[in-house]
């Protein structure tokens, strides 16, 4: 259940596009076709799949205070290579991106083509930096859930640039106004989706909030009881001690 939750929350309702806006870069410049918009997004989930839980290792076992510790022995400890974290999860992902791109540039030409210089600067793309960051802040605690996280946040960017490349592509033959032709109708419609997507908060949140109600009234219930039995022996000891008197 909680992978499952994850999993969509990362898509709908924590998308690296629509409610963080990182990786406008490329989601702007490779929208204005559907076939390029498919195989930057396919890219770019399977950087954030390999690169998150990589990352994620490297941050429990390496940069954390005292994560040398655990495997290396007491007297590094003390080691705290958290200054670390930009650029050990810079060079994860460069690593990554060049094997993406030799892939891409091998099995398919066509596409290597049209991606031109965006497909190597998934590398400093901010949405593949911010997976690897929220998740070390967000301090997700298993490789399982760091997998998941990576995969979310990787389809929700897919669908995102996939959405505003099929709209664009349907745009061209609309009458739009000179003044908003381009980026502008472009981020207006991005707006919109980014306000859509706001919808989603309720999806997985607004369920939870009457079990924790409940679980609170029935504290409270659980101290008020205790309470009253305290009361209830102090009289009972106050009245045997005035019996015996």
């Amino acid at each position: 259940m909680e992978h499952i939750e994850l999993f969509f929350k990362s898509i709908f309702i924590d998308n690296m596009v629509f409610a963080t806006f990182l990786g406008m870069c490329s989601y702007l410049a490779v929208s204005k076709k559907v076939s390029t918009a498919v195989g930057l997004g396919a890219a770019v989930i399977f950087v954030l799949l390999v690169t998150v839980p990589l990352n994620w290792l490297l941050d429990q076992y390496i940069l954390q205070p005292g994560a040398l510790g655990r495997w290396l022995g007491e007297e590094y400890a003390s080691y705290d290579l958290s200054f670390l974290s930009f650029i050990m999860f810079i060079a994860t992902i460069a690593t990554m991106v060049q094997l993406v791109e030799i892939v891409v540039e091998k099995f398919s030409p066509s596409l290597y083509n049209s991606l031109g210089i965006f497909l190597p600067l998934i590398a400093v793309n901010c949405a593949i930096l911010g997976g690897s960051l929220f998740m070390q802040s967000r301090e997700i605690p298993t490789l399982g859930l760091a997998t998941t996280y990576g995969l979310g946040s990787g389809i929700g960017w897919f669908l995102a640039i996939l959405a505003i490349a099929a709209i664009r592509e349907k745009i061209r033959y609309s009458n739009v106004p000179p003044a908003l032709r381009g980026l502008g109708i472009t981020f207006i419609i991005t707006g919109l989706m980014a306000i859509g997507f706001m919808s989603f908060g309720g999806m997985l949140t607004g369920g939870d909030e009457e079990p924790k109600q409940e679980e609170k009234k029935a504290a409270v219930i659980e101290e008020k009881v205790e309470e009253i039995e305290k009361e209830n022996a102090k009289e009972i000891a106050d009245n045997t001690i005035k019996a015996v008197e």
